[in-house]
């Protein structure tokens, strides 16, 4: 498909998710991943091994039924995503607020606001991320996140436009994200950045349900280099049609030796606290990527 046909498929489909009623396009969106979603090899491949690797538990492995349900969910959760995010710009600001809570750790958020000195949320791809940022909007806080550019460039700059229009900030990962990132924090503002796989291959490694993998050494440099309280957090849906967020106590990013040591011992931290909001709900945890290098 041409690269001008694509993107206006995708603006298509994102104008009639925001026009259809909720209920509809949340069901049409979950049939749809559930049919489709497994016709992509590799992604089914990957989804499994990813989810494979969250359902280990004291050394036993998730029997195959266990784990072919597991699958099929999580390409359900998938489609849920992307309707529930398309349906955000045409939302009441009002209605984001009501439908979504901070059941775990709001507390934490608070006092990282009153410290002053800028909040680094390290997230895993789980639920809706957008519904959490859209919230912080309504709540004040605002939020700036690092996206990976898409190809072709009108795509990338659709995504952004409406991310924007729902009071997420959204930045390019290039050579120019980091700067951008001190600025926000040195300003006393909020990173949002979405960190359970390493896109640039240049991550640090660490020990991640059971494997060697690595992940991106962002949230753990930025927080270490201006001070700014470093939470977790993830942003799972329901109950329901709602959302809920969990927030994790503050990571010490104390300084304790080299930069680079002390940005490893803080990602290894990130990637424990992760293991256990991503086990919460793991049918939610939607990453077609590969990320462990066994099956």
């Amino acid at each position: 498909m041409a690269f001008g046909a694509r993107v206006a498929l995708i603006k298509s489909l994102g104008a009639l998710l925001e026009a259809l009623p909720e209920r509809s396009d949340v069901s049409a969106a979950r049939w749809l991943a559930r049919k489709f979603g497994p016709r992509n090899g590799s992604a089914v491949s990957n989804l499994t091994s990813n989810l494979r690797h969250a359902l280990y538990d004291e050394g036993q492995l998730a029997e195959r039924v266990l784990l072919d349900r597991f699958v099929d969910r999580a390409f359900a959760s998938y489609g849920q995503y992307w309707a529930e995010s398309a349906k955000l710009p045409a939302m009441r600001k009002a209605e984001i607020y009501e439908r979504f809570a901070i059941s775990e750790g709001l507390e934490f958020l608070e006092a990282a606001r009153e410290r002053g000195r800028g909040v680094v949320i390290a997230l895993p791809h789980v639920g809706s991320w957008e519904w959490g940022g859209s919230f912080l909007h309504s709540l004040g806080y605002g939020m700036t996140a690092i996206a990976e550019e898409l190809d072709p460039p009108g795509l990338f700059e659709w995504f952004k436009k409406k991310r924007e229009s729902i009071g997420i900030r959204v930045e390019p990962l290039n050579e120019h994200a980091g700067t951008v990132l001190l600025e926000v924090l040195r300003s006393g503002g909020v990173a949002g950045l979405l960190c359970d796989r390493d896109l640039q291959g240049n991550g640090v490694e660490v020990d991640f349900f059971h494997e060697r993998v690595t992940m991106p050494a962002g949230p753990a440099t930025l927080a270490l280099r201006t001070g700014a309280t470093l939470l977790t957090a993830a942003c799972y849906s329901g109950p329901g049609r709602d959302h809920h967020a969990v927030v994790r106590p503050p990571i010490d990013v104390t300084r304790q030796g080299r930069l680079r040591q002390d940005v490893a011992r803080v990602t290894q931290l990130i990637a424990l606290d992760l293991e256990g909001l991503i086990r919460r709900a793991p049918e939610q945890w939607h990453v077609l990527q590969p990320i462990f290098t066994s099956s």
